[in-house]
């Protein structure tokens, strides 16, 4: 299952999911591989899923909460040519090199990443699109953020009342149909987008915590995170996102690094 992200990123052309750069009048929405899915639509069989994008959703879910499952497929991570050199090409970061110094710049690109435990405080539908969710999210800051997420068609609004959530929150602010949305859920998807979860911090992890990509271990040595004209210009977030997946268990990993709170793993 890929893991994305739901937000004023990217958007995926048709659908309420973000893709890496693509652009369009549709709904914002960035991807993340994941193995674990919470709703399906009624006719979804649960025999032939498999989550393959992490996603930040702007829209809401019409599904039912049945429960998790969890497939046994992960995609394989940054298979890379050799010799190394990281270049500017048209704006966006490029990576090239053999695969232990792509993984390095790779995972240092994902921790430059404002990824933070939130909480949402309220949820209602967004008066000028059918397909967008309006939330106030508590992210740690004096005020909540207002976001806009493509759930409609995947998560019932009742559970997205007082929910923690996953947001990234270094990117720029997009309107979205006269609501300036400033943030994105992490979600996971199946490869068609048809069917999205969206990712849950740990038990205990606070609003406003910064979620990393590693051991416990590093968490004290992350670097400083990027500005939204960095995230913009560099591509980070296109960087990054295809190599963010799930393992068997559910748990959220750029590669083989876990994505991780204080008191635990995100699933």
């Amino acid at each position: 299952m890929s893991v994305m992200g739901i937000g004023p990123a990217n958007w995926l052309k048709g659908s309420s999911t973000l893709l890496l750069s693509c652009r369009t009048n549709s709904i914002p929405t960035a991807i993340f591989s994941r193995s674990k899915l919470n709703y399906f639509p009624p006719t979804f069989s649960i025999q032939h899923s498999k989550l393959q994008n992490i996603t930040t959703l702007f829209t809401s879910v019409n599904g039912h909460k049945i429960g998790h499952w969890c497939n046994q497929s992960t995609k394989s991570y940054c298979t890379a040519p050799s010799n190394v050199s990281i270049k500017e090409e048209q704006g966006a970061t490029v990576v090239e090199g053999d695969e232990e110094t792509k993984v390095k710049k790779i995972k240092d690109a994902a921790n430059s990443l404002d990824i933070r435990v939130g909480r949402i405080v309220r949820a209602w539908r967004h008066e000028e699109a059918d397909s967008l969710y309006v939330e106030e999210v508590d992210v740690g800051e004096a005020e909540p953020r207002i976001i806009c997420s493509g759930l409609v068609k995947y998560v019932p609004l009742d559970h997205l009342q007082e929910r923690s959530v996953i947001v990234l929150a270094n990117l720029k602010p997009r309107n979205m149909r006269g609501v300036k949305s400033n943030g994105m859920l992490m979600a996971a998807s199946d490869a068609s987008h048809e069917n999205v979860e969206l990712l849950e911090p740990p038990e205990g992890a606070v609003p406003g915590e910064r979620i990393w990509f590693g051991s416990v271990d590093e968490k004290d040595n992350l670097p400083d995170v990027a500005t939204p004209n960095q995230i913009a210009k560099r591509k980070i977030w296109e960087l990054v996102q295809p190599h963010l997946k799930t393992d068997d268990a559910c748990v959220a990993a750029l590669g083989t690094h876990t994505m991780r709170a204080s008191t635990g793993v995100v699933v």
